[in-house]
């Protein structure tokens, strides 16, 4: 499934939660990831993401190196082909393409199921993830400004979304 070399994309299980949760909690310290404080409990993480549209990248021992993960938009039937997506890699792993690597495993997964949109708000501040979404596809549809507060500070987000070309 993966291109990397070393790397392999699995389906994310239980099994990964411990390392799954440490990679979202290094993004989170960092600052320019989300606006979340900590991560969930493995219970809500996992309640919240669509086990066919989750995936982590591991190492040749088996370690994860990143994940990303994907979820509803909204119940109401007009949006059931929309999900919003995370995507975090652990920092000892970055500039190897595991993102990239996770991006098209969620692409191919979301192809398969017949959803039209993936959508993410990343901080425009946040010039990796940037890049690398527009790599897999992804454009920036706009900017919301001063949508939330980090740390006491206002925050921009960049809404970018990566439709299918199934959709005309």
């Amino acid at each position: 499934m993966s291109r990397v070399p070393g790397v392999v994309v699995a389906p994310m299980t239980a099994d990964h939660a411990e390392q799954v949760l440490a990679i979202y909690r290094a993004g989170i310290d960092e600052g320019d990831a989300t606006f979340e404080t900590g991560p969930p409990d493995w219970g809500s993480f996992d309640a919240a993401k669509l086990p066919g549209h989750r995936f982590v990248a591991l190492d040749a021992d088996g370690w994860v190196l990143g994940w990303v993960a994907a979820g509803r938009v909204s119940d109401r039937c007009a949006y059931a082909g929309v999900v919003e997506h995370s995507v975090y890699v652990d920092p000892a792993a970055r500039g190897r393409g595991v993102a990239s690597a996770l991006l098209k495993a969620l692409v191919d997964s979301t192809e398969r199921a017949g959803i039209w949109t993936i959508q993410a708000g990343i901080f425009p501040e946040n010039t990796a993830s940037l890049t690398v979404h527009e790599r897999a596809g992804f454009r920036v549809i706009g900017i919301r400004e001063r949508i939330g507060r980090r740390r006491g500070v206002w925050r921009d987000v960049v809404l970018v979304e990566r439709r299918s070309p199934a959709i005309t």
